[in-house]
Order: structure tokens, then C-alpha cells, then sequence
């Protein structure tokens, strides 16, 4: 599958057949503060990735 990071933007090529919460954890990512986006679609942690899957995960950022 194609992940697309932000902070530094880069993309990077992985596996299938895992999990959201899996794959911030191979990334080293922290599930709060991180939105990960499957095909377009906000996907929650135990949603289940494809080889064929495009994935962005973005920051969370919070202002007031």
C-alpha cells in the first residue's frame, strides 16, 4: 500500500493486511494525535489495510 505522511511529506510503500493501529505503530506514530485516511475515507483503529489501499495520515492540530 502507498502511505503518504505530512511533517516531514514523504510517501512511503508497506505491506497490507494490518491495521490502522498497526501501522502507527510500525511508524512510531501515536494513534491521538494522528488521522489516518483509507481511500479517501477517515478509517478508525481497527480498520483492517490492503495492498492496494492508498493511506494519508495527517497531524491532528488543535487551535483556539
Amino acid at each position: 500500500m502507498q502511505v503518504k505522511l505530512r511533517n516531514p511529506k514523504r510517501e512511503i510503500e508497506m505491506r497490507g493486511g494490518k491495521t490502522v493501529n498497526r501501522l502507527l505503530d510500525d511508524l512510531e506514530l501515536v494513534r491521538e494525535s494522528h488521522l489516518v485516511i483509507c481511500n479517501g475515507t477517515l478509517v478508525p483503529g481497527d480498520a483492517k489495510l490492503g495492498d492496494d489501499d492508498v493511506i494519508e495520515i495527517r497531524p491532528v492540530i488543535s487551535g483556539g
